[in-house]
């Protein structure tokens, strides 16, 4: 595997991290299992990547609905990409976009997990390290989730969870950062 991201043992860094969040949308969550879960980590992840400045690129795919309001008001003015593959390395305004930023570690959250978030971390671990949230990315059934997160792990993603995120971000207490995310982990 040629890796230039950090090796999965390691831990994540601001310098080197992107927000990706696939297709949070009208017609995908509702059947989603634990779908409010999903969605409140989701948010409560935007929201940690404003505070933090962390880049974001959010997905939809094609004739799925609009991302969720919730999601867009999390963190303001994130236009998402709009794709008809699964997997979002397929889209190649999402390369572009990945592309662009430089950054070599991936955090990946929505759903549903055995489809688009698995398709694209299995297609983006040979070149970023990829972190899936466990906690905010679930399918329609939870055994497809369960086999999704056993299937990236075996691949070489590295899976997480919305808290290790945070605090692996933070790095310290005490700091103003962690002041203003204190509200988003009580």
């Amino acid at each position: 595997m040629n890796n230039p991201g950090l090796p999965p043992g390691k831990l994540i860094t601001r310098e080197e991290s992107l927000l990706v969040i696939i297709d949070v949308q009208e017609k995908m969550m509702p059947p989603i299992a634990d779908g409010q879960r999903v969605l409140d980590n989701v948010v409560r992840l935007l929201r940690f990547s404003e505070i933090l400045g962390l880049p974001v690129i959010l997905t939809e795919q094609n004739k799925l609905g609009d991302t969720l309001p919730e999601v867009l008001a999390a963190r303001p003015g994130l236009e998402p990409i709009h794709k008809w593959e699964f997997g979002c390395f397929g889209c190649q305004e999402f390369v572009d976009r990945v592309r662009a930023l430089g950054l070599k570690t991936l955090i990946l959250a929505g759903v549903e997990a055995h489809i688009c978030v698995a398709q694209t971390a299995l297609q983006g671990v040979a070149d970023y390290t990829i972190h899936v949230v466990s906690d905010a990315t679930s399918s329609r059934t939870r055994d497809n989730c369960k086999v999704a997160l056993k299937r990236m792990r075996q691949a070489g993603v590295v899976i997480t969870s919305t808290e290790m995120v945070i605090y692996e971000l933070l790095q310290r207490a005490g700091t103003d950062e962690f002041r203003a995310v204190l509200p988003l982990v009580k």
